[in-house]
């Protein structure tokens, strides 16, 4: 099929948008912030992963360094964990700033993530940061708006858009040329940015790329020129179905509004709402409860640790632990390692169930509002979603009770049960515990998880064609 009337329709309508001086003013301010965005987001991320290196080397060369000593004692002394930043949150910068990078892990206990840009900030950061994402998914929709509301509804004020569709032109070949027409203008902001945006994060691998990072980022291009897309063919259908460019400004500036500010809020307070959550002081509340419960490893006389002592005396035929043919303490810190890791999990998994209602709530919104399913799926790719957070407080928890048990493991092994001979090891085998690295998640655990903002996206461009086809067969030029 060919587009020859669309592509002249489409060259017409970028020839006289940039007739209007406010064009090259608005055009111009938002290159600025583009610019500023790419600073910023580069200052950010080399800053954020400077620090989380420094200090993960220099938590680890301080494990490394400690002298012989008590293996429990060391598990107590602990270790941290940090997450660096992936190449695309240099564009996105998500739920970062509000999220920890860095967790103490140490026995007995789980905590979580601290050190966020948030809790060193002042209460500015909640009107959010200008980041590269940001601008393409709130401030480009509205300037979208701006070129195309008088896209068609001016050729109706003018009575042009008799002469048009007189000369053959139908209401088809009008839209869709106007559309293309929204769409070259836009591309003149978007593919610099993407040109800049791929040779950055090029240079932040050093040119070395995996498959699985190259995905990402042609899916975080593709996506978003899709949104961009949708809302040309927004800003042509309501100038058509307008009586007037004020009416099509109006319509579009309302549109714009509850898309990306209130929309996005609401459906994060009734999620909140209906699925509401328990404070972090009532969580950890209920978890030493439970453990209390269950028992004190560090209690000689507690009824269910002291069970146990009895039954291993009874196997080993042995009438105190100073006899049992492994160190006793070791072996009751694993015991109780294993019980408040499982009952922490269990509040865990209880938690997220919660906040996995409440993120499921606002994707099934995305069906509602197309602005929800391009943040959720941009944040995703940019692994600085929540999911993503919840992933890196998953692999830091593995390796602290990994870490607890293999100090504990030592402990049984080479500690005697008798007070005479030093209750120490040495210091070589702090290194058997290896450094902790966060792995980012992969594509497609990505994918699957955002399949609801995926099938949305592309449901909201599907409906929108299918409403040019109708619109083409019903409007009228008058």
């Amino acid at each position: 099929m060919s587009l020859h009337v669309e592509i002249l329709i489409a060259k017409h309508l970028k020839n006289s948008a940039f007739k209007n001086s406010a064009v090259f003013i608005i055009t111009f301010f938002i290159g600025i912030l583009l610019a500023y965005a790419v600073f910023s987001g580069w200052e950010n991320y080399t800053n954020q992963n400077e620090t989380s290196a420094k200090y993960q080397h220099e938590s680890r060369e301080d494990w490394l360094k400690n002298p012989d000593k008590n293996p429990h004692r060391m598990a107590h002394y602990g270790n941290f964990a940090f997450r660096k930043s992936t190449s695309l949150s240099v564009f996105e910068f998500g739920m970062e700033p509000f999220f920890g990078n860095a967790i103490f892990l140490e026995a007995h206990k789980q905590n979580t993530a601290n050190f966020s840009e948030a809790g060193f900030s002042n209460s500015m950061l909640r009107f959010g940061e200008i980041s590269i994402a940001m601008i393409l998914q709130i401030l480009l929709p509205l300037l979208i708006f701006f070129f195309g509301f008088n896209s068609v509804a001016a050729e109706r004020e003018n009575g042009t858009l008799k002469l048009l569709l007189s000369q053959g032109i139908n209401w088809k070949q009008l839209l869709l040329g106007k559309t293309l027409g929204i769409a070259s203008v836009i591309m003149i902001l978007f593919i610099p940015t993407i040109i800049v945006l791929v040779f950055i994060w090029l240079v932040l691998q050093s040119f070395t790329i995996s498959f699985d990072e190259t995905i990402k980022m042609i899916l975080f291009i593709v996506f978003h020129f899709l949104y961009l897309i949708f809302f040309c063919v927004i800003a042509v259908l309501i100038s058509a179905f307008s009586k007037t460019s004020k009416k099509a400004l109006i319509s579009l500036i309302g549109i714009w509004l509850l898309f990306t500010i209130i929309l996005p809020r609401v459906t994060q307070a009734i999620g909140a709402y209906i699925f509401e959550a328990p404070s972090k002081i009532e969580f950890n509340s209920n978890i030493e409860k439970d453990i209390l419960k269950q028992g004190d490893s560090h209690n000689p006389n507690d009824l269910h640790y002291k069970a146990i002592k009895d039954s291993l005396l009874a196997v080993y035929k042995v009438d105190s632990v100073q006899k049992l043919p492994f160190n006793y303490s070791g072996f009751i810190m694993t015991e109780g390692e294993k019980i408040s890791a499982r009952i922490y999990n269990r509040h865990l998994d209880t938690l997220l169930h919660v906040y996995q209602k409440q993120n499921s709530f606002s994707r099934a919104m995305s069906f509602l509002n197309p602005y929800i399913a391009m943040k959720n799926l941009s944040m995703a790719l940019s692994n600085t979603d929540y999911d993503s957070y919840i992933d890196f407080q998953k692999q830091a928890e593995t390796y602290r009770y990994n870490m607890a048990q293999k100090m504990n493991a030592l402990q049984i092994k080479y500690i005697s049960n008798h007070k005479s001979k030093p209750a120490l090891i040495g210091k070589d085998h702090w290194g058997e515990v290896k450094e902790f690295h966060y792995e980012p998640k992969g594509i497609r655990a990505i994918l699957k998880n955002e399949i609801t903002s995926v099938i949305s996206l592309f449901l909201w461009i599907s409906l929108l064609l299918i409403f040019i086809k109708i619109a083409s067969k019903n409007l009228k030029a008058i």
